[in-house]
């Protein structure tokens, strides 16, 4: 699954994912199992809240900062990656 971050458009980041999520624009989102709870929470639960009667948007935590940040290709480690609907 984390090969789908090379090739699908997708926001990295806090900030740009709640936004995404908000807007509705969101089809599955990678946590970082190694970071701060505090900020990969709010957005777990944003997941959450995003479907209505539906179970909610797809959340995937298998994955380190590290191995996110290289699936993204960007040389710092990512917490929050969210992969953007069609």
């Amino acid at each position: 699954m984390i090969s789908e971050l090379a090739s699908q458009e997708k926001v990295i980041g806090v900030k740009q994912s709640r936004k995404a999520i908000r807007e509705g624009r969101v089809k599955r989102v990678y946590l970082a199992c190694d970071a701060d709870p505090a900020i990969t929470t709010p957005v777990a639960e944003a997941c959450q809240a995003a479907g209505c009667a539906e179970a909610g948007i797809p959340v995937e935590t298998d994955y380190t900062l590290s191995q996110l940040g290289q699936a993204c290709r960007i040389s710092v480690g990512a917490s929050v990656v969210a992969v953007l609907s069609a």
